[in-house]
């Protein structure tokens, strides 16, 4: 949808001079063929993955078919150990490709929150404090979800919520679902207000803390798809 894009991942890839190419599926966007992939994105070839958010879910194929194509080339880049990052019905995306269960919550969770990392997490290289440069087992975030899922066959949970347990998982090294959002800036935050819930407001310094979070975060993944 128009109004979940990049944010903070397209910034931080721009500032590191990587290129990028956003896909509207919503509009008609093809996906990229599975045979496209390439190692490190080398021939043209691509170089992973991000998939973003959406109000469907992901058993709408019926309506939008593009949800199954998308899971199989979420798997195929899964499998080829390709970088690869799923942000809310992304995460669901990928947790669905990779052999696990997507269902609804008891109530939506919608608003300024946190994640508390689990031990894994705690150590992982894209979310854990214990590798430098992030200060407490407690993530700042923005909750906009009512499905969940749960943990892929093989997979390191990496986050939770009282209300969600399954809030962030890790497959392979370099492949990760988060239900939540670290990628929101004031300007998406802005163009979300009309879609929210009635009471729920981003603003304010709650915000700020998901943005200077999010931005060391998303630098953490991009670094890591690098293979810096």
């Amino acid at each position: 949808m128009a109004y979940e894009g990049p944010g903070l991942i397209g910034e931080v890839l721009a500032a590191a001079g990587h290129s990028f190419h956003l896909i509207r599926t919503d509009l008609g966007d093809d996906l990229p063929e599975i045979n496209q992939m390439g190692a490190a994105g080398l021939d043209g070839g691509i170089g992973g993955l991000v998939v973003l958010g959406g109000p469907m879910s992901v058993h709408d194929s019926d309506e939008f078919p593009w949800l199954a194509d998308e899971r199989k080339l979420l798997a195929a880049a899964t499998e080829a150990g390709l970088p690869v990052l799923g942000v809310c019905l992304g995460a669901q995306q990928l947790a669905l490709a990779l052999g696990a269960e997507v269902t609804t919550g008891d109530r939506p969770e919608v608003g300024l929150g946190t994640v508390t990392l689990t031990a894994a997490g705690r150590r992982d290289r894209v979310l854990g404090p214990e590798y430098g440069g992030l200060a407490g087992t407690d993530i700042p975030c923005v909750h906009w979800h009512g499905d969940t899922f749960t943990l892929p066959p093989g997979s390191v949970h990496l986050a939770a919520t009282r209300a969600f347990p399954h809030q962030a998982f890790r497959a392979g090294r370099r492949a990760y679902g988060f239900q939540f959002h670290v990628e929101v800036t004031s300007g998406m935050a802005d163009g979300w207000r009309a879609y929210l819930p009635e009471g729920v407001v981003l603003d304010g310094s709650g915000l700020s803390r998901v943005e200077t979070t999010g931005r060391r975060i998303v630098q953490r993944f991009v670094d890591l798809a690098a293979g810096s």
